[in-house]
């Protein structure tokens, strides 16, 4: 359990670790809305990125942990990320902390990272919701540019939550480091019509795809 100090007081959070041999970086991992910690998809993840030298933290936000379906205030998953790189930097000490969301877990790593709550070597989103779907005015935007780290936007060419895809160009485009990493025909979890594979298995080639730049900004070579 990781501790969180709320603005409403404190609460514990539930953590799951995949520890990797001599480590490169760790890397904390945070759900969608809709979904926990324990979700096939961010547990495929955190294997393959275990497997490849990057210890991953997996972990759930105070609402999900009360068991509670729709997310808190911004504010409390601020603090939840601020708490969850304080664990992570005692968990593994001396080595690049690297902050990575699924969806609506990589929003909100991004305004922490914004805000100054969390200070990563590079961050990982794993389909970016740049909007709610067919609401492009709608964007969440505008603390990107105030993001210092690098930035990776792991994004599917059929994702309703960017239509169109050059808005998301723009925002990239916008801030001062990001570049995107386009999955041609994949949706907003990274399926693909016409290709039922498990969701683990997905979200295991999905990480594996972030590997060569996470290295490259890291400047570690693979092994």
């Amino acid at each position: 359990m990781i501790p969180v100090a709320l603005p409403t007081g404190r609460a514990e959070v539930t953590a799951a670790v995949d520890v990797a041999d001599d480590p490169i970086a760790v890397v904390a991992l945070a759900h969608g809305a809709g979904a926990g910690h324990e979700h096939p998809f961010l547990a495929g993840a955190a294997r393959a990125w275990a497997a490849a030298g990057f210890t991953t933290v997996r972990f759930d936000f105070p609402y999900r942990q009360a068991g509670r379906r729709m997310p808190g205030p911004a504010a409390h998953a601020v603090e939840t990320w601020a708490a969850v790189q304080d664990f992570s930097r005692r968990l593994a000490p001396g080595i690049p902390f690297v902050a990575a969301g699924k969806s609506y877990g990589g929003r909100m790593a991004s305004m922490a990272a914004a805000e100054g709550r969390i200070a990563p070597g590079a961050l990982l989103y794993l389909g970016y919701p740049l909007h709610p779907p067919g609401k492009p005015e709608n964007a969440r935007t505008a603390h990107l540019p105030a993001v210092p780290a690098p930035q990776l936007f792991l994004s599917g060419t059929q994702d309703p939550f960017l239509q169109p895809l050059a808005d998301l160009e723009v925002a990239v485009a916008s801030c001062r480091d990001a570049e995107i990493l386009w999955f041609e025909g994949a949706r907003h979890s990274f399926e693909v019509a016409g290709r039922a594979l498990p969701a683990e298995q997905v979200g295991a080639a999905t990480a594996s795809a972030a590997l060569p730049w996470l290295r490259e900004r890291l400047q570690r070579p693979a092994a």
